[in-house]
């Protein structure tokens, strides 16, 4: 009756409802524990929680920390050279998207990192306009531990992303829930200011229990970050066999079994730099923007 009142007269989100169970926890901590340190940290968090429950506000990691053992680093690129090694990966959906485009200019590779930029070109290859870049490995994995380290842009407009995701994970007939793919949002860096400093997490599937039309979205919430515009965090993914596992700086986040099931597919390893619509981007100058997304490197792992 209470979980009713809560989804349907309140109208509370998943991550609210998560939030709403995390709290009983963090009081009794309060209320038993003989360490000073743990009770503020513990306080601390049940403000945060009564943040996201009521204003639908990022909250701190406090899970797990992350635990590699069993897995072996399968793939790794620290972005070492002069240009980016096309040997392992290639330029995705360049040409039109939303408000602009996606071309290789805007993916850079100097000193150790990989740079994507966001800016107004008069001369861009596919004509004047707004341009950023989009990258994704050759290779396609199934399940493993997917980590990126990164500087992600802080003005707002584009927005930074590290992203999984299957053939058609929009098509019922396909992804099945999400066992035959899924779109899995590692981080997303929107930038608004009730998000500022933090990333948000998200799942995309179609056909959750056997709905035909559209798709179905899991927001897992936002998640803060250790200043996350001018320093390097990383942000994780651990994909078993029964769940996703989302990490901030090596340590968990959410962890769900949103959908039917976890995707059972290949998929794509997706670096990119988003571009907003046209709308989003009359507001922003065309002759000073310039929104950079710096990589340190790339991981994959798998057992």
């Amino acid at each position: 009756m209470f979980e009713t009142f809560l989804t349907e007269v309140l109208k509370l989100a998943p991550r609210q409802m998560w939030g709403v169970e995390q709290i009983p926890v963090y009081l009794g901590e309060i209320f038993t524990s003989f360490s000073l340190e743990k009770i503020i940290a513990s306080f601390l968090a049940v403000i945060e929680l009564f943040g996201l429950v009521i204003f639908d506000t990022p909250t701190t990691p406090r899970g797990s920390e992350l635990d590699l053992t069993g897995y072996s680093l399968v793939f790794e690129d620290e972005f070492n050279g002069n240009e980016l090694n096309t040997d392992v990966w290639e330029y995705r959906g360049s040409g039109p998207r939303r408000g602009g485009f996606n071309a290789e200019s805007q993916v850079k590779v100097d000193n150790g990192k990989m740079i994507m930029t966001g800016e107004y070109l008069t001369d861009g290859a596919y004509g004047e306009g707004w341009y950023t870049g989009m990258i994704k490995l050759k290779e396609r994995y199934c399940k493993g531990y997917f980590e990126i380290r990164c500087i992600v842009n802080e003005e707002p407009g584009f927005w930074s992303a590290y992203w999984i995701q299957a053939d058609s994970p929009y098509t019922a007939s396909v992804s099945k829930g999400g066992v035959g793919g899924a779109e899995i949002d590692i981080m997303e860096s929107m930038n608004s200011s009730e998000n500022y400093n933090a990333v948000i997490q998200t799942i995309h599937c179609a056909g959750v229990d056997g709905v035909q039309e559209g798709f179905q979205s899991e927001r897992l919430g936002a998640f803060y970050g250790d200043d996350i515009y001018n320093k390097y965090n990383t942000y994780g993914l651990e994909w078993t066999d029964e769940e996703y596992i989302f990490y901030i700086n090596g340590v968990e986040t959410r962890r769900s079994t949103f959908g039917n099931g976890v995707s059972e597919v290949m998929e794509d390893v997706i670096v990119s730099l988003e571009i907003p619509g046209e709308s989003e981007l009359e507001g922003l100058d065309k002759e000073t923007y310039n929104a950079e997304y710096i990589v340190d490197y790339v991981r994959i792992y798998q057992k």
